[in-house]
């Protein structure tokens, strides 16, 4: 090792050591042009100063995150930061974790249901399907759900889509191909039709499913009902003028779809309506043939998109739950819809 203006120089053994190179890679970077050597000695051995040995280093580095050699010769060149390699790197990673957690999705389901290889080829093709593959899924299954259904019933039933995220958790890709294969499988489409059919094709079903009817569902009728539910929570009691006035309002424009007649009979008959309507929810959320098919659908489209069970909600709220524990939402609302009774 000699000495140059007090820079220390090495000799390619002594580089070796400090970065961890071998003197293979060492010779071949210098080859390549991307580190040169600062000098040799009298022999020809080649020295390289501490600048040279911090490029190296660098270069070492950008190795272990698997850049290639044009990367590297940019990087050292300026032409690509050290940002543009890390991020490049973080891109593999994840898709290599993505990768890695499809594959354990699939082993999952394979052991759980002692899959062969066909099904394992069936489960990897659920596991990695675009977007765009999912959604023409989804719209393929409601589609086939839908014949014999009123119009704007399969659009009501599926209001509620899964949407797999696109970092999604070992639980959320094993619920997507759970979900995916329920909605390929014959028996379960069938299923799940029956169902609709049994509930939908009744006579109430079929004016449940007027448009005009799901248009107050999903606008008018829904936003009252929040706000008489947003009443109920801030422990205002069924009989307070301003539930009274929302109640009001939700008789009026529940009777303007079917055109119904506002008076003291029509009150009577919702106010009964509502009255009983946690056993008639509970007795609905029961039903097998609903267990089977569409929750089953909203439980893993649920976990899927990361959140609650629709119907844990609802439950909560029939069984009384809110401020006036003792009264649940179903008298609550009777009440308040009787004191509407003589408005005209």
């Amino acid at each position: 090792m000699t000495n140059t203006d007090d820079n220390a120089l090495l000799l390619i053994g002594d580089v070796a050591r400090r970065t961890g190179l071998s003197v293979s890679a060492i010779r071949y970077y210098s080859d390549e042009g991307l580190v040169a050597p600062t000098a040799e000695t009298d022999a020809g051995h080649r020295l390289y100063d501490l600048d040279a040995v911090a490029r190296f280093e660098y270069v070492r580095t950008l190795r272990d995150l698997d850049a290639g050699l044009a990367r590297i010769r940019e990087a050292l060149e300026g032409t690509s930061s050290l940002s543009d390699i890390l991020a490049a790197h973080l891109e593999v990673l994840e898709g290599r974790a993505a990768l890695l957690q499809e594959q354990r999705a699939v082993l999952r389901a394979l052991i759980r249901n002692r899959g062969e290889l066909e099904r394992a080829r069936v489960l990897r093709r659920l596991a990695t399907m675009s977007d765009t593959d999912r959604q023409r899924l989804i719209d393929d299954f409601w589609e086939s759900v839908a014949a014999g259904l009123p119009n704007g019933i399969p659009d009501h039933a599926s209001a509620l889509r899964p949407q797999l995220p696109v970092d999604p958790t070992a639980e959320q890709l094993d619920a997507w191909i759970t979900l995916s294969e329920l909605l390929e499988n014959e028996q379960f489409r069938a299923q799940t039709r029956e169902y609709m059919l049994e509930t939908y094709g009744s006579d109430v079903g079929r004016e449940m499913s007027k448009p005009e009817v799901q248009e107050f569902i999903a606008s008018t009728g829904g936003d009252l009902m929040a706000k008489l539910m947003a009443a109920r929570e801030a422990g205002l009691p069924s009989g307070d003028p301003a539930v009274t006035a929302l109640a009001d309002e939700f008789v009026r424009q529940a009777a303007a779809p079917s055109g119904a007649t506002v008076d003291d009979d029509l009150r009577t008959r919702l106010a009964d309506r509502y009255r009983d309507i946690a056993p008639l929810t509970e007795e609905a959320l029961d039903h097998d043939g609903y267990r089977a098919t569409h929750s089953r659908y909203l439980e893993l489209t649920a976990l899927i998109n990361g959140q609650p069970h629709p119907d844990a909600a609802l439950t909560e709220v029939l069984d009384g739950s809110g401020s006036d524990k003792e009264q649940g939402v179903g008298p609550w609302l009777a009440a308040a819809i009787m004191g509407t009774v003589g408005r005209g």
